[in-house]
């Protein structure tokens, strides 16, 4: 059987309780399509409250001999690094500079943070099965808060500043999950494979 795996921070109850707000300010905002049809909501599909989190790691689809071994080298790496913190200060469109894909939550990408997820990062290419090749793009942290649907949001002619905005949150880290996805039509659904406690 094959997992879509990946490794995630998932977030307190809070923060995903000001989150939930943010997303609800848009739930029945009036926007005028070009035949001029008023609609009530932004042209996103909203990552469930429950689902919000921290992706570190995507993996992607493993076997169940490989997942037990992502299991493993996760809590062998996490149990090296004592708890920290990440700042997180502003929703924006992502990806910088280009066409909006998604609305996010920045997260600031601190030493404590870079310094986790590349002894993360070498422990999965360590492992035998070769399963895990490390990304070349920068690490820009981030919450994924909704899916823009690209051609409805151009027509929509939605003002960027209106989305944006500043959101101070600070989350501390004891853990990280090795999380499984299951993509649905209305969304994925995460499920915890591996709970992995830093040093304590």
């Amino acid at each position: 059987m094959k997992h879509r795996v990946f490794i995630a921070i998932n977030l307190p109850e809070g923060l995903k309780k000001r989150l939930k707000q943010y997303r609800e300010k848009f739930e029945y905002l009036p926007r005028a399509t070009p035949t001029g049809e008023v609609l009530r909501g932004l042209p996103v599909r909203w990552t469930k409250a429950p689902s919000l989190h921290l992706t570190l790691v995507f993996i992607g689809y493993v076997s169940d001999e490989q997942m037990l071994e992502i299991c493993r080298v996760t809590k062998e790496a996490a149990a090296k690094f004592e708890p920290f913190f990440i700042n997180f200060r502003r929703i924006v469109l992502g990806p910088p500079g280009k066409a909006p894909r998604m609305i996010w939550l920045e997260g600031e990408a601190s030493q404590e943070l870079t310094e986790f997820k590349k002894e993360l990062e070498a422990a999965l290419i360590d492992c035998d099965s070769g399963f895990y090749r490390a990304e070349n793009r920068p690490f820009k942290p981030h919450i994924t808060l909704a899916r823009v649907k690209a051609g409805r949001w151009r027509e929509a002619n939605i003002n960027q500043a209106d989305i944006e905005q500043n959101l101070d949150a600070q989350v501390e880290v004891g853990g990280i999950d090795v999380m499984e996805s299951d993509l649905k039509s209305d969304g994925a659904e995460y499920a915890v494979l591996k709970a992995c406690p830093l040093k304590m």
